[in-house]
């Protein structure tokens, strides 16, 4: 390629002299490397015999093939520096069973504006599925709720979501405020499957524990649907972020007193050097689309409420 190079710079000034000083370098070496690619290819590619050089028959042909090939080489690099970087490829991201779906949407409106090269393959897997297809190499990233062991892994920035509880809109605690742990004694729990993300469960049972809150039964549920029914039909409260719950006018979202339940969510990805580039990227630009949500969240939380505090259309209907 090198060589190449120098029969395009020569083949354009049509002079050794001036093409050396173009490329700066000694007349000597430069007429060496023509030479050498003369002998390489088996053709003499400058007309020697007047007084200025000209191209041969070959030399024309080459002239153009070269003009490509140097055009296609830059592109090879280019192109290799921009799937160094993370740019392109397809990154497999997973994100937690209970992520929403305008998250997801803005997450990927994010991914597609900050590197337009990139296809990003999401997943629907719990954090210690994720952990386990990190390890194995089956994902690239992930977003997982703290406590995890991160022995193995690079985490990115940590974005902290304060928890309220969800009750049935008939209860007596539905009009408070705001609830204390310790005033849930005695209901049952309905909480993720502890297998979905086992540091995560028990530090809630630990900080339940801690505030007083001894559960009557606990439940399991998969999914919010599944979470809102039980609570709808009365066989249970639940911890939630609040956006889910305020679609079901059958429940009641509160803050907890004292804001004790604090989610943290972070991004993670294998510490391997062979770790994808845009790991660390997609992290960042997750970590900025949940915070973004969660203070839309806040300002929905403190909007102006009706005058005289009326109740909502389905309060009347279900109190």
């Amino acid at each position: 390629m090198r060589h190449l190079r120098i029969f395009i710079t020569v083949a354009d000034e049509l002079h050794f002299s001036r093409a050396a000083d173009q490329l700066g370098m000694a007349q000597p070496p430069l007429s060496q490397a023509v030479r050498r690619l003369e002998k390489d290819l088996g053709a003499e590619l400058f007309d020697r015999s007047h007084r200025q050089i000209r191209l041969t028959a070959a030399g024309m042909v080459l002239l153009d093939e070269a003009r490509e090939l140097l055009a296609r080489e830059d592109r090879l690099r280019t192109l290799a520096r921009r799937a160094g970087d993370g740019g392109l490829g397809t990154l497999r991201a997973g994100v937690p069973p209970d992520t929403t779906a305008a998250m997801l949407s803005t997450l990927l409106a994010a991914c597609a504006e900050h590197s337009p090269g990139l296809s990003v393959d999401l997943q629907e897997v719990t954090t210690e599925e994720q952990l386990r297809l990190l390890a194995s190499g089956g994902l690239d990233v992930g977003l997982v709720h703290q406590p995890v062991d991160a022995t193995e892994l690079r985490l990115g920035p940590e974005v902290s979501v304060e928890l309220g509880v969800v009750l049935p809109r008939s209860s007596p605690l539905a009009r408070l405020p705001e609830v204390a742990l310790g005033e849930l004694s005695g209901h049952d729990l309905v909480l993720f499957p502890r297998a979905h993300a086992p540091g995560w469960y028990d530090r809630i049972l630990d900080i339940c524990r801690a505030e007083g809150l001894v559960p009557g039964r606990l439940r399991h549920a998969s999914n919010s649907e599944f979470l809102l029914a039980l609570v709808t039909a009365g066989h249970g409260i639940a911890f939630d972020q609040g956006p889910v719950a305020r679609k079901e006018p059958r429940v009641a979202w509160r803050p907890l007193a004292g804001r004790p339940l604090t989610q943290r969510i972070t991004g993670a990805w294998s510490a391997d050097r062979s770790a994808h580039p845009a790991a660390p990227h997609f992290a960042e630009l997750a970590a900025d689309v949940l915070a973004r949500d969660r203070t839309a969240a806040l300002r929905r939380d403190d909007s102006p409420r009706p005058q005289g505090g009326a109740p909502r259309p389905w309060s009347v209907v279900y109190d």
